[in-house]
């Protein structure tokens, strides 16, 4: 695979697929922009409020636990009937917290043609919450454009060993009437990876 693929990009290389693809600045809920050397898509940042949220039900989930234990403590029956329904609210707003922080992760991905390389990253609000993957170009089986349930478009890469691919999720929420700009991006990035074809997945 790996002579295919180098044959192939020595043909097609990536500055001949930007000479015939511009990078629009935006796709779904991605903006993309060259950056020397680097093809960078990122998520957009969701509204500040949200961004709160996990905090928010933290800090509840914090003062239902105080209260629940104050409760235990005061409590001369040994009933701890709403001592328990404290404690379990504490627990669903901490699942909560973990739900909505799951949703507002955000998620870059940026190709290095210099070193031939992809990076994966998935940017979260909370402290060492954030993860990075980097892999090079020919690891890269394909790029699929697939229609979710909930509707619109999204850009899949897929990588790895043939016996068990990985997919990642690139962008999403593309619009039908952003079609035309999804399949610039899809071939853009299909001749970055040096990847023939062409079709929906």
């Amino acid at each position: 695979m790996g002579i295919r693929r180098a044959h192939y990009a020595r043909r097609v290389s990536f500055e001949d697929a930007l000479r015939e693809n511009r990078v629009p600045p935006r796709l779904g809920d991605v903006r993309l922009f060259y950056d020397g050397g680097r093809l960078v898509g990122e998520s957009l940042p969701p509204a500040w409020t949200l961004r709160l949220l996990p905090t928010l039900f933290v800090a509840l989930a914090a003062g239902c636990t105080g209260a629940g234990l104050l409760l235990l403590v005061l409590d001369k029956g040994r009933t701890p009937g709403g001592a328990g329904l404290l404690l379990l609210l504490a627990g669903a707003l901490v699942g909560a917290a973990l739900v909505t922080e799951a949703r507002l992760r955000r998620r870059r991905f940026v190709l290095h043609f210099k070193t031939e390389s992809l990076r994966l990253e998935t940017l979260a609000w909370a402290p060492g919450a954030a993860r990075t993957e980097t892999f090079p170009f020919d690891d890269v089986r394909a790029v699929h454009i697939i229609q979710p349930p909930k509707g619109g478009y999204a850009l899949v890469v897929e990588y790895g060993p043939e016996a068990a691919p990985r997919r990642a999720l690139l962008v999403r929420n593309v619009r039908p009437q952003e079609s035309d700009t999804l399949y610039r991006v899809w071939r853009l990035l299909h001749n970055a990876f040096g990847l023939k074809g062409a079709g929906l997945a």
